[in-house]
Formats: structure tokens, sequence, C-alpha cells
């Protein structure tokens, strides 16, 4: 986390800067304990101070009349975390390991002769957090399956693991090819294509820009 000082003023009076936070509204963010901090450092690290835009800003809320060392934070509280489950508890779902043979089959290659060996969790924001995914079944089921057609670009397979409001989880592998900057660009590059053309009110509600994942990511090697 960045010293206090260099914050955007915004962030400053951001509830989520005080303790430890997990996303109350993301299923793999309580799963895999994964801190909102996450998602807030990568917005911040791609904006400007001065014109800081974050549409998961949580204002501070403070009893008035409290003396300043009786202030009770209510902001700030952390939604109580479900019992963390392994990682690979997700990645060999029956769910998981269809759809990976589905990809292989799709992209003609045998799987006797394919070792992927490299597994990544990615992470990244909708743009400047804003939340425009929707917990509709097709909107979901076309995001899912968008990630899915990605994986012949990144030679392996990608998986959706959440779809969240203001941010996503992927499950990729790869054989090593192709650097990790160079699958996020284009995942992102393609996802964006697909959705906007699909869904154009989410297209509208990102603005001018008509971006729709922000340029920072968080990526960790899974096995």
């Amino acid at each position: 986390m960045s010293d206090s000082n260099e914050l955007p003023a915004r962030c400053g009076r951001c509830a989520k800067l005080e303790g430890s936070n997990i996303h109350d509204k993301c299923d793999i963010c309580h799963r895999l304990e994964f801190q909102e901090s996450v998602l807030c450092d990568l917005s911040r690290c791609i904006q400007h101070k001065e014109d800081f835009e974050c549409h998961a800003f949580k204002p501070l809320l403070k009893l008035v009349g409290t003396s300043e060392n009786e202030v009770h934070d209510f902001g700030a509280a952390a939604p109580t975390a479900l019992k963390r489950e392994p990682f690979q508890r997700i990645l060999d779902s029956d769910k998981i390991k269809y759809e990976r043979e589905l990809a292989l089959q799709k992209l003609r290659l045998d799987p006797d002769s394919v070792i992927l060996e490299l597994k990544y969790h990615f992470a990244w924001n909708v743009i400047n957090r804003m939340p425009v995914f929707g917990p509709t079944n097709k909107l979901i089921g076309f995001v899912h399956d968008t990630f899915l057609g990605c994986s012949e670009m990144v030679r392996g397979f990608v998986e959706l693991l959440y779809l969240a409001q203001d941010h996503v989880h992927l499950y990729v592998e790869s054989d090593g090819e192709i650097s990790v900057e160079e699958m996020a660009n284009k995942i992102k590059q393609s996802s964006h294509n697909a959705i906007v053309e699909e869904f154009p009110f989410i297209g509208e509600k990102l603005g001018r820009n008509n971006e729709i994942w922000d340029e920072a990511y968080f990526v960790e090697t899974v096995g």
C-alpha cells in the first residue's frame, strides 16, 4: 500500500483503507481471501492523483460529537471472510476439467502430446472500478464463453473464475511461449470487443472512452 501522503484525496476518505477488507460482493475474493486493497492499488497505479476517479468509493462514517479518541468507524468493518478454499479445489472441479478438454478439442490439439505447466490466477478491474456487470445468466454465460474462446491466443486455456460487478478473476494455463503481459493484453482486447458488441449498454455506461478493462492487472502463479 502506498504512503497515505501519496494517495489521492478520494482514497484518503475511503473506508477500504482502514484495516484489511475483502470485497463484499465477490465470491472468489472471499474464497481466496483476496484483499480489496489489491484492487485499489491496481486502480491507483494507472491514474493521476489530480483527476483520480473510483466508483468503488466508500466514505468513512463517523459518529458526530465523539472525541478524537472515541471515533467509531462503521465504514471500515470487514465482512466475515469465508473459510479459505485451496485453489486446487477450484481448479479440479468437474466443470473446469470438462471445459479444459473441450478447449483442447476446439484447438485441434492432441491432449496426450500437450503439457500445460504454467498456471496463473489473473485479476483486473473494470475501468475506474465502474460496476457495469449485473448478475444475469445471459451476460455471465456470454462472458464465460468469451474468455474460454481466448484459449487459442494464449496457447493454452482460459477459464472465468468469477465475474464481479467491477472486476474479474481468471484462471489461465499457458505453454510459456508468450509473456504474461502479452496474455493479459490479448485477453483484455478480445473480450472487450466481444462484450461491447454483444451488450452495447455496457459501452454506453463506460462513456466516451468505451474501454471495459483497466490497464493494470494482478497475476500470481498457482501451479
